[in-house]
């Protein structure tokens, strides 16, 4: 992509009406845009963010054998009254269609995923069965005040299981949990991500959070450090000690949810009427769990922990580009270095542009953000390379012209 053609621009004023830093960045560097508070327009460098996220999550879902599918946004209000969540769901978004019809746009999916298998999980050889979706949810927040982490329009990857008996989900449960962590691991966000036991509301005594940690976090968690788990806020009066080790020393952090997990059991397939036959021809209901996570709010998470005075430091896995390559003045040596990396499949955003001084590109390349900044200039050239520069980093050096395809080829 050659930033001359680029569809926005960078903004060097903060965001008078956003207070998050996330989206302050975000909408700074070019990523997103705000239409209104908790909804944004993701942009040809946030897209392709969101996207690298999305196919992460893609991956791991199907080592644990999740098929994608894709459902209704738009549903009608009497698959919610048969949940008996059309009143008591507070943050739907209700409209009247021409027909008069009552509907929601969609905050979850438990209430079309469910009569949805119903029509083609019927026996016991059928299960179990886990399908997902990535899809856009709608939902109507008091205070969406945090940009990507807490939005009235937002991505969620929401996956649901079915199976035939209890200890069937308990097992499924755990392979959710060991790919939640992989995710997370290729986000570069392992490390400060925590699974974290939670009140399991109508459904279990326990759900799980996945709660990564910093300071820009709305929840606060209880940390076991031998355990490496955590205890919401919301429990820790009534359960003031790790679930696991019972170690009652527990650490007191901010953090942002990043996933959740919940073993539904019967709650829908009973309201729903989903049963199979078991292998002695009896029906019996049919066992749940929901597995959620945000796409977009990962993408926000990442910008709050990665980042410095500059601007946002991307992990090279969701990186909109692997390279930031810089022209100073040196447009046709640095042409040929930008259709040699094309040629290799090696992502890159050449800054093409003669107009703009070399401070305002550096400027650029560190607000953006990509792993890897090289600098084409007449220096450099005589230096028989291109500086190279990697973006946590202060230290700069020269790489020979011959040697740049084989340093980002791996």
């Amino acid at each position: 992509m050659k930033q001359s053609q680029l569809f926005t621009k960078t903004i060097k004023e903060i965001p008078k009406d956003e207070t998050s830093f996330n989206a302050q960045i975000l909408i700074r560097a070019g990523f997103v845009d705000k239409v209104g508070a908790g909804i944004y327009n993701f942009l040809p460098l946030g897209l392709r963010v969101l996207n690298k996220i999305n196919n992460i999550v893609r991956d791991e879902m199907a080592t644990i054998s999740g098929q994608e599918v894709l459902m209704a946004a738009l549903t009608p209000k009497e698959v919610w009254q048969t949940t008996d969540r059309w009143d008591n769901f507070d943050a739907l978004f209700k409209l009247v269609g021409n027909d008069d019809k009552e509907y929601a746009l969609g905050a979850t999916h438990e209430e079309i995923v469910t009569p949805l298998a119903k029509k083609f999980l019927c026996s016991y050889k059928e299960l179990p069965k886990s399908i997902y979706q990535i899809q856009v949810k709608f939902r109507n927040e008091p205070r969406a005040k945090a940009g990507l982490l807490r939005g009235r329009e937002f991505f969620m990857k929401d996956m649901y299981s079915f199976h035939a008996n209890q200890a069937d989900l308990d097992q499924y449960y755990e392979e959710v949990k060991a790919a939640y962590f992989r995710i997370y691991a290729r986000l570069g966000l392992e490390d400060l991500t925590y699974l974290t036991y939670s009140s399991g509301g109508a459904f279990s005594q326990f759900s799980h959070e996945f709660q990564t940690l910093t300071e820009a976090g709305e929840d606060h968690i209880y940390i076991c450090s031998d355990c490496r788990v955590a205890v919401n806020r919301e429990i820790i009066k009534e359960h003031n000690f790790c679930p696991v080790c019972q170690n009652k020393n527990l650490t007191e952090a901010k953090a942002i949810e990043v996933g959740n997990i919940f073993k539904l059991g019967t709650k829908f397939s009973k309201a729903f009427d989903m049963k199979y036959m078991d292998d002695n021809g009896q029906a019996q209901e049919v066992i749940m769990g929901c597995y959620g996570l945000g796409p977009s709010r990962i993408m926000g998470t990442v910008v709050e922990v990665f980042n410095d005075q500059r601007g946002i430091i991307w992990p090279e896995s969701i990186a909109p580009f692997k390279i930031h390559l810089l022209s100073l003045k040196e447009n046709e040596a640095a042409n040929e270095i930008y259709l040699e990396l094309i040629k290799n499949n090696i992502e890159v955003l050449f800054d093409d542009r003669e107009e703009i001084a070399a401070g305002e590109k550096f400027a650029d390349a560190d607000l953006i953000g990509c792993p890897y900044r090289l600098v084409v200039s007449a220096k450099t050239l005589q230096a028989g390379g291109v500086e190279i520069k990697a973006r946590p980093s202060d230290q700069m050096g020269i790489i020979p012209l011959n040697q740049i395809i084989n340093k980002f080829s791996h």
